[in-house]
C-alpha cells in the first residue's frame, strides 16, 4: 500500500470460552506461537504472546492494510482451529479487549505478558480484565463486560 504508515501496537487479551481453564501447562508454548505465527503470516509484527490456562494476551503491530477486528478474527478463529485438533471441544470467548500502546510502554506490556503466571497467584483473569478496561478508559457496563 503505497503510501501509508501505520504505528499501532495492540494488546489484545481475549479469554477462553465462559472462562474455563482448556489451556493445558504443556500445551500453552506451542499454543502461543502459533498465535505469533499466525500474526506473522497476516503482517503483524507480533511482540509477545502469552497467558494462563483460561485466556491469552498478544502485543502486536497491527498493518496499515488490516482493519483491527479482522486481525482479531484471524488470530482467533485459526488459533481455536489449531486447539480443537489437539483438544476436543475448545473455542475461545465470543469478545475481547484490544488496547492501544504507545511506543515507549513495549517493554512494560512484554513484560506484563511474560508474567502472566505470577500475575494469576495475586490476581483472577476476571479482576485483571475490568482493571484493564478502567486503566485504558473503556466504558464498559460490569455485567456484560466478561460476557
Amino acid at each position: 500500500m503505497s503510501h501509508s504508515f501505520a504505528q499501532n501496537q495492540i494488546h489484545l487479551v481475549f479469554s477462553t470460552k465462559q472462562r474455563r481453564d482448556l489451556i493445558a501447562t504443556e500445551i500453552q508454548p506451542k499454543l502461543w506461537a502459533y498465535i505469533a505465527a499466525i500474526g506473522r503470516n497476516h503482517g503483524m509484527y507480533v511482540l509477545a504472546v502469552g497467558g494462563i490456562s483460561n485466556h491469552a494476551h498478544v502485543l502486536f503491530r497491527l498493518p496499515a492494510s488490516l482493519a483491527l477486528a479482522k486481525a482479531i478474527l484471524l488470530l482467533k478463529s485459526n488459533s481455536s482451529k489449531w486447539m480443537n485438533e489437539h483438544r476436543k471441544q475448545f473455542a475461545w470467548q465470543e469478545g475481547y479487549g484490544a488496547f492501544s500502546v504507545s511506543t515507549s510502554n513495549l517493554h512494560v506490556v512484554t513484560r506484563y505478558i511474560q508474567n502472566q503466571e505470577a500475575h494469576h497467584k495475586k490476581f483472577s483473569f476476571e479482576e485483571e480484565y475490568l482493571t484493564l478496561l478502567k486503566k485504558n478508559g473503556a466504558e464498559f457496563d460490569p455485567k456484560y463486560a466478561l460476557g
